[in-house]
């Protein structure tokens, strides 16, 4: 049987759909395309409207011909209206989601027995589980090794509902990550990216990221590569910043900013001042030689005049993200800013045009500066391999060879259109 799993939304999603993936490949399933699925899952965002709307578009499509399961976390907060899309679909809600993950055996003793899939999905019972099953020893779409450490969020942006979805923060035992990330060492991975709703809340009350980091770079081997997913900035202290200048953390970093205006911060409820972004900036700037910076900020904010815009420009531009995922407003049902005034959606989307365009300006200049820097590259599929600053490069070997996925090669960028990282000697 053929299933194909869609994902939406961070970095966590995706690594809590490998590890779904890793269940069905090991219980003989073949994981296709969604033309060839007879089982779709899909794991949903609700971190912006649209969002919602691609979920419910391709829900709608996969429903047509295949049975669809529809987790996370626009399952979590609407799920009479995913049910509503299409009779052919089965929510698993996020308490119930690491269930997913014992659904395959079941599902392959079932349907030996003589079951329909639909017969076998729904005589399943799910379990309130523990958000830190998702452990997977093999990876379907990424040649890197994902590991989640934390999930939920304490904070209360007032225009974020994931918290509201993914409930407070917990973390996985600082031991329990150690001795997961050995285990993906053993077996034979280079890189690991770890993963949580907001990362730098791992472990707040105790020693935080930075001594977890620390473990990990104690325990591991020097061939190992560390890379940490999106960094709030509000637990972003000196412990975590004094580990980024081992050559095994990787120089890429994602920061969400959301807004460079002290009062538009405030009214939404983000619990760090541009200055300490400022900071954070440095640092890594210090740690690493010109590392990869990327942040989010939203365009439109409730309380953003032209004023506290420019404040947010002005910084972006004067700081050289390498790049910016650009988000214009999108109030969201049950959050503090839902019913705030904000600017018309045609100034709003005006000034998300205008900050798409610097980020394309900022991340050319970003390209230019790596022509002829020495630099690692991760093999992924084919000669597609992606470098330690995060970019997607084809690798040139001698002899025009191919590369082997998931071996790390060494050599030049040669060319940024296309970028192209030439291997001297393997």
């Amino acid at each position: 049987m053929n299933v194909f799993i869609y994902t939406l939304g961070c970095r966590l999603n995706q690594a809590e759909s490998e590890a779904m993936a890793d269940g069905f490949a090991s219980n003989g399933f073949s994981m296709t395309g969604p033309e060839e699925a007879d089982l779709v899952i899909v794991n949903s965002c609700t971190v912006t409207q649209k969002a919602e709307q691609k979920a419910r578009r391709m829900i709608r499509l996969f429903a047509r011909h295949a049975l669809v399961i529809v987790t996370g976390c626009y399952a979590e907060v609407d799920p009479e209206a995913v049910r509503s899309l299409s009779g052919n679909v089965v929510l698993f809600s996020l308490k119930e989601k690491a269930s997913l993950l014992s659904l395959p055996g079941y599902l392959s003793a079932q349907l030996a027995a003589g079951m329909t899939l639909r017969e076998a999905v729904d005589s399943f019972t799910c379990r309130l589980c523990d958000p830190f099953a998702f452990d997977a020893s093999s990876f379907q779409y990424h040649s890197r090794a994902y590991l989640k450490i934390q999930d939920g969020c304490d904070n209360a942006c007032g225009y974020c509902r994931t918290t509201i979805a993914r409930g407070p923060s917990v973390s996985l035992e600082a031991d329990e990550v150690v001795r997961r990330a050995l285990k993906l060492e053993s077996e034979g991975f280079h890189e690991i990216m770890l993963t949580g709703v907001n990362l730098t809340m791992y472990d707040h009350e105790g020693e935080g990221l930075g001594g977890l980091v620390e473990k990990l770079l104690a325990a591991l081997g020097g061939g190992m590569r560390l890379r940490l997913s999106s960094m709030e900035p509000d637990h972003v202290d000196d412990r975590l910043l004094d580990t980024l200048s081992d050559k095994r953390m990787q120089p890429h970093f994602h920061i969400p900013i959301q807004s460079a205006s002290p009062a538009v911060l405030s009214k939404a409820n983000r619990r760090y001042s541009i200055e300490h972004v400022d900071y954070i900036i440095s640092r890594m700037r210090m740690a690493k030689d010109d590392p990869f910076i990327a942040c989010d900020v939203i365009a439109g904010l409730p309380g953003e005049g032209e004023e506290e815009f420019m404040e947010t420009y002005d910084f972006l531009q004067s700081h050289g993200f390498s790049a910016m995922h650009v988000f214009p407003y999108s109030p969201r049902p049950s959050t503090p800013l839902y019913r705030e005034r904000h600017p018309e959606e045609r100034v709003r989307d005006e000034r998300a045009a205008r900050l798409r365009q610097l980020s394309d300006k900022l991340g050319r200049r970003y390209l230019e500066r790596q022509l002829g820097k020495r630099v690692e590259v991760l093999a992924e599929e084919g000669d597609e391999g992606t470098t330690g600053n995060y970019l997607k490069a084809r690798i040139a070997l001698p002899g025009r060879r191919t590369a082997v996925s998931g071996m790390i090669y060494e050599g030049i960028i040669s060319s940024i259109d296309p970028i192209t990282v030439s291997v001297e000697r393997e």
